[in-house]
């Protein structure tokens, strides 16, 4: 009986052992298993804090590169008008191209006297046809431009270099208006009429009168016919391209009852256009919208 009781004790050991093993291994899994939790749980946070970092950092570059943009496209703007405003200093010349037909009209402005072949005082404005000139076949050849538009305010000046720019003006295949403002006096006239259209301003002035010459004059049958040929040349071209005739515009250039001081002519706005010089009396909203539809009908 006693080696019974024993054998039972060694048996209950043996269980408890067995129990207290199980638990064991238990309580690592557990233990195993909660850490494989945390772990997951510390790794989704930080992914997720990670996930936002990366979406914050996008949209402060994406908010970097759009300011950035903004700051490029001022400072293109900013060199495009100081370089716009350079060109009209230097030639009067611009090209216009903020309009929302999406023209390009090229503006030229013929001021002052018309340069010839020797250079005036500094302080006289003054208008270089070698400027003019080159810039007319550049836009001739250009693909880009649409129409010319001219502005005149000048007191005439060289015949040759002023029929020179308004026979280039004339074979432009480009459409063109010109519009007097102030005045387009001598050989301004032919300037203003070689244009497809042409408008004036209701104070606009043309003044029409006979071939000057500088400089010495000889008395002979010659030297007057030669300023025959050169007065023929000149009407010649202006009725051309207006409808006043040659008739009318030799009267209106011999006129001795209007100028005080000299023979000729004066025609204020209206008259201009009454005579067949000019076509329209209108200003630079007038001008430009009629040559924007001739831009569309070409």
């Amino acid at each position: 009986m006693g080696n019974q009781k024993a054998k039972n004790q060694k048996n209950r050991k043996k269980e408890e052992s067995k129990r207290n093993d199980i638990n064991e291994k238990r309580d690592e899994r557990n233990e195993i298993e909660g850490k494989s939790e945390k772990q997951e749980e510390n790794e989704r946070d930080a992914s997720e804090g990670k996930g936002e970092k990366n979406g914050k950092n996008g949209r402060d570059e994406k908010g970097g590169s759009d300011e950035g943009s903004r700051s490029n496209d001022k400072g293109k703007k900013a060199e495009e008008e100081k370089q716009r405003d350079e060109r009209i200093e230097k030639t009067g010349q611009v090209t216009l191209d903020k309009n929302d037909r999406k023209h390009k009209i090229h503006l030229i402005t013929i001021i002052g006297e018309v340069e010839g072949h020797d250079n005036l005082n500094g302080t006289s404005k003054t208008t270089k046809y070698e400027h003019i000139l080159p810039e007319l076949a550049a836009i001739e050849d250009s693909s880009e431009v649409d129409g010319v538009l001219i502005l005149l305010n000048t007191m005439g000046g060289d015949v040759e270099a002023g029929l020179a720019i308004a026979e280039m003006i004339a074979s432009l295949s480009k459409p063109t208006v010109s519009l007097v403002l102030g005045g387009s006096h001598s050989i301004g006239v032919p300037i203003a009429a070689s244009t497809d259209y042409s408008y004036i301003v209701p104070t606009g002035t043309m003044v029409i009168h006979p071939v000057r010459m500088n400089g010495m004059v000889i008395g002979v049958p010659q030297t007057f016919d030669y300023f025959k040929q050169i007065q023929n040349r000149i009407t010649g071209f202006v009725c051309s391209h207006c409808k006043i005739s040659k008739s009318r515009l030799e009267e209106l250039m011999m006129e001795t009852g209007v100028l005080t001081k000299d023979v000729g002519t004066i025609l204020v706005g209206q008259e201009a256009v009454n005579e067949g010089i000019i076509n329209e009396v209108g200003g630079i909203r007038e001008a430009l919208a009629h040559l924007h539809e001739m831009v569309g009908d070409n």
